[in-house]
């Protein structure tokens, strides 16, 4: 327990640290998060059922040759693909998302350190640092929000786009 309350403490310092952007940051981070979990939720363990009932109504068709059987094919592989692309362009969203808010950060706190320099002047090297700090953490925040989704929602995308295929390949045309 005490571990945690020292984890606690450290987030919060950083948080303060860093200025409020940090707290857009982190939202977006989590929202990013919770949806390729999601995501790989659904790809793992819902999907490969709705597939074998899409195979397997292809299968007990009778017609497969016809142009009607073709366009049931393509609604079938269309619904498919919308099925699997479900909150893929909002992930890729908040992935590039990050970075840009972190440069908010950088913005806000640059304009603290000029705050400080207006009123104090440059005698002052504490309190610039605090506003320099405040400038350079939200940047690092964001890119290391950036850099966690762009790796896991690329192979996201990878699976999604192997999966489009290989139902494609299951419900054969002649």
């Amino acid at each position: 327990m005490l571990f945690l309350i020292e984890l606690w403490e450290s987030v919060r310092s950083f948080m303060a640290t860093g200025g409020n952007v940090l707290y857009f940051v982190a939202l977006a981070l989590f929202l990013m998060w919770m949806l390729m979990v999601e995501r790989y939720w659904f790809l793992t363990s819902t999907y490969p059922t709705l597939r074998d009932n899409i195979i397997s109504r292809w299968d007990a068709r009778e017609d497969t040759t016809s142009w009607y059987a073709h366009r049931i094919r393509e609604t079938w592989i269309s619904e498919n693909n919308e099925m699997l692309e479900q909150n893929m362009l909002t992930i890729r969203t908040l992935v590039a998302m990050c970075p840009l808010i972190g440069l908010l950060g950088t913005v806000t706190g640059m304009i603290g350190v000029f705050e400080v320099m207006a009123e104090q002047g440059t005698g002052n090297p504490r309190l610039m640092a605090a506003g320099i700090s405040m400038a350079t953490i939200p940047t690092m925040a964001g890119m290391v929000a950036a850099l966690s989704g762009v790796f896991f929602s690329s192979r996201l995308d990878a699976k999604v786009k192997l999966a489009k295929a290989k139902l494609v390949d299951s419900l054969p045309h002649h």
